[in-house]
């Protein structure tokens, strides 16, 4: 099963959804977009759940999490809806599942970040830091959106808090707290003229979430 959060993506939802038809079932959780994701999302072949408006990539990952937890998969990817993650990498993610219980797809395992914007990079491999000092974990892209887990495991990273972009750097921190294995996988990634949208408050918000990190670090608590 692959989830994809979507957000006012109608330029590219339909080849990703496509793409990730080819390895199983697709749940599209389209996040309260003002264009036609979800109907060019359905129309391709994706079973499609909207938000009313607009709650954040963490909302929009939970939504389709406590969906796929309905079926009966073994494995849930995730990916994103705007052209970066390429599809036929799914099988690669789901079949690490075997390896460990947390899988990410990494950019920066054999240099596959060359076209990463800078900022990017810097912001990665900061954030990268800090939760590997964190957690313990010897990861290398922190702030990868492609990724799979065990769908036994799944439903601890559903209480997380966060309904922003901060969920995905807590869904680490959660798997260590519950001492589940973490692993990685190299991927590439295609960067286009894609718009972001993380504004002041979510960086706001990660700021309050470095914080914190660096207090349980401090007093000793892991994750």
């Amino acid at each position: 099963m692959t989830v994809i959060p979507a957000f006012n993506e109608e330029r590219t939802v339909e080849s990703v959804v496509r793409g990730a038809l080819e390895h199983g079932d697709v749940i599209l959780v389209d996040d309260g977009s003002t264009d036609r994701t979800a109907a060019l999302g359905e129309e391709a072949g994706a079973r499609v759940i909207s938000h009313p408006k607009n709650l954040g990539k963490g909302a929009a990952l939970k939504t389709g999490i406590g969906e796929a937890l309905k079926g009966d998969y073994d494995v849930i990817v995730f990916m994103d809806a705007d052209g970066q993650h390429d599809p036929s990498l799914i099988p690669e993610l789901a079949s690490a599942v075997n390896g460990g219980d947390f899988i990410i797809g990494s950019r920066f395992i054999r240099n596959n970040h060359d076209t990463m914007p800078l900022h990017r990079q810097l912001s990665n491999r900061i954030t990268t830091w800090i939760l590997r000092l964190a957690t313990g974990y010897r990861i290398t892209d922190s702030q990868s959106g492609f990724r799979a887990i065990s769908a036994r495991y799944a439903h601890l990273i559903l209480e997380i808090p966060y309904d922003d972009y901060v969920y995905e750097s807590e869904a680490i921190c959660e798997t260590s707290r519950h001492r589940l294995r973490i692993a990685e996988v190299p991927i590439t990634c295609t960067y286009g003229d894609e718009k972001s949208y993380i504004g002041v408050g979510d960086v706001l918000q990660y700021i309050r979430f470095i914080v914190r990190l660096f207090i349980r670090r401090v007093s000793g608590v892991r994750g």
